[in-house]
């Protein structure tokens, strides 16, 4: 599948994104990819994010492909069975792990916890770092597999965001043009 015949949404997760990250950079990048905007970024409530979410899909005009990062790959999980219809693709990485208790001392992951389980209905991609300060790299890897998702293994690469030093990201975007290929 050609990215320029979809719709890429990409979902940041918690917390303001920062100048250069790689979402950004991608968004730059693609003619059509956009960012999902979320008003409340520090006290995030699911049904808000979720009901974001479904306005921008349904407000598609091609296929669409979301690409998240952090919490926005557990928001894709919860809104899975919402989004089938139109999504052609997942795009997840680092995903945090809010189940785990203090994972931020602001925010204790509200009603995104439990994190679902249920495999997801379109083809799915995870990259995961072995030490991510949000979520283990074992930790990761179960999510994937009970997403039914591949799992690819990005190394000591932090959260994969711009403190861990992946603004541009190359590889990043090399795996996401492997993934879209995939897709058909």
């Amino acid at each position: 599948m050609k990215i320029s015949e979809t719709d890429i949404l990409l979902i940041p997760g918690y917390g303001k994104t920062l100048p250069g990250h790689w979402i950004l950079r991608w968004r730059d990048k693609m003619a059509t990819a956009r960012v999902v905007k979320q008003a409340e970024l520090h006290a995030p409530a699911k049904k808000d994010w979720l009901d974001t979410l479904v306005r921008e899909v349904e407000a598609a005009e091609r296929p669409v492909v979301l690409v998240a990062h952090s919490l926005g790959c557990i928001l894709v999980a919860h809104g899975a069975h919402v989004l089938k219809d139109k999504v052609r693709g997942a795009y997840l990485v680092a995903p945090s792990d809010w189940d785990r208790d203090g994972l931020v001392a602001e925010f204790d992951g509200g009603d995104f916890r439990p994190i679902p389980r249920d495999p997801l209905p379109f083809p799915t991609h995870l990259v995961a770092s072995r030490n991510d300060p949000y979520c283990g790299y074992d930790r990761a890897e179960d999510l994937a597999k009970a997403w039914g998702a591949t799992f690819q293994d990005a190394g000591e690469a932090g959260h994969i965001n711009v403190e861990s030093g992946h603004g541009p990201w190359p590889e990043g975007m090399m795996s996401f043009a492997h993934f879209m290929k995939r897709l058909g």
